[in-house]
């Protein structure tokens, strides 16, 4: 039996297979560490380097079991091609700084509990790192691994920018190679059970984007530089820097 997304009728078999006829005509791909991610509902934290992550990532995650729930800005669904995609692969759609995204983090809980991977970008928003590292995070990721008690998975990608740059025309040439790796889930032992407190949830966003950058370092051939800060637009330590606590609790998409 096909799994329909509500209100379209698309399968979503179907969908996954045109969106993967199309990303390998126009690129190739390196995928290692599919192995990692758990069966059942976890929280996949992922690096966001192009507009396209929605779709390389939908795609990495088919092939490693059911499609997967892609937290993205709420703008993004109403790209014509993009919008389309995400809407058929079961996107959750952020406004953030409004009530629609407490509404969107109770979405992915739910999704999560029913047993759904649910990819979470920390940075928030396209990385404005100016090598294209992971910024400091923003902690949906952490807050939906702890309400839920789902595994935490980190996630590295690199090379979706190529095909798709922050600004400028798609590049097809030379046809780029999508690479990523998956990282084994967190151990949160230490976290589990206790409030939720904003000292707490970016300790442990911390350690996911520690992760997520040390996996992008192995993909790369490069180590990671200090973390760079969006709210200063500089760089600090890339291992156990505190941000300035939030004033509400965060949830990220694409941005």
């Amino acid at each position: 039996m096909s799994l329909l997304q509500p209100g379209l009728g698309v399968p979503l078999g179907a969908a996954a297979v045109v969106v993967r006829g199309v990303l390998r005509t126009v690129s190739r791909h390196e995928w290692r560490g599919l192995e990692n991610l758990p069966d059942g509902g976890c929280v996949v934290a992922a690096n966001h380097v192009s507009w396209l992550d929605p779709v390389t990532l939908a795609d990495v995650l088919v092939a490693a079991g059911p499609v997967p729930r892609i937290l993205a800005k709420e703008s993004l669904f109403r790209v014509p091609l993009l919008g389309a995609v995400l809407r058929v692969m079961r996107g959750v759609p952020v406004s953030r700084g409004t009530g629609d995204a407490a509404a969107a983090l109770q979405h992915a809980v739910e999704a999560v509990r029913a047993g759904d991977r649910v990819v979470i970008f920390p940075d928030g928003t396209l990385t404005k790192d100016p090598d294209g590292w992971p910024m400091v995070g923003k902690t949906g990721a952490a807050r939906l691994a702890l309400t839920t008690g789902a595994p935490l998975v980190p996630l590295a990608q690199w090379g979706p920018q190529q095909l798709l740059p922050r600004t400028g025309r798609p590049r097809f040439w030379p046809r780029p190679t999508m690479r990523v790796l998956v990282g084994e889930p967190l151990d949160l032992s230490a976290y589990r059970g206790r409030p939720l407190t904003q000292a707490l949830l970016r300790e442990v966003t911390d350690l996911v984007v520690d992760a997520v950058a040390q996996l992008l370092s192995e993909l790369r051939g490069e180590p990671v530089p200090p973390r760079w800060d969006p709210r200063t637009g500089s760089r600090r330590p890339a291992v156990g820097g505190q941000a300035p606590p939030a004033a509400r609790p965060e949830v990220e998409g694409t941005a």
